[in-house]
């Protein structure tokens, strides 16, 4: 299955947006993390859709991920 291309860590940054949200594939298990400062760590031009099949659960152990961008803690710029 393909997933649909998602936004750049760049672009997130530019939004200021540095946290991300990252859910399990698991409809069953409904896992979900906030990770700080996470959008910090990836290249500009990655796309968020590149690195969610990496993910893996620790919860339930599934691998992939839904990783989204934390639009509720934009940092907005001065």
């Amino acid at each position: 299955m393909t997933r649909p291309q998602k936004i750049a860590f760049g672009e997130m940054r530019a939004a200021g947006v540095r946290n991300v949200l990252i859910y399990c594939t698991d409809y069953m298990c409904g896992h979900c993390i906030m990770v700080p400062d996470d959008a910090d760590r990836w290249p500009d031009e990655l796309r968020v859709s590149d690195i969610e099949d990496k993910f893996v659960c620790t919860a339930c152990g599934q691998r992939g991920a839904d990783i989204r961008p934390d639009w509720t803690t934009t940092k907005t710029r001065a």
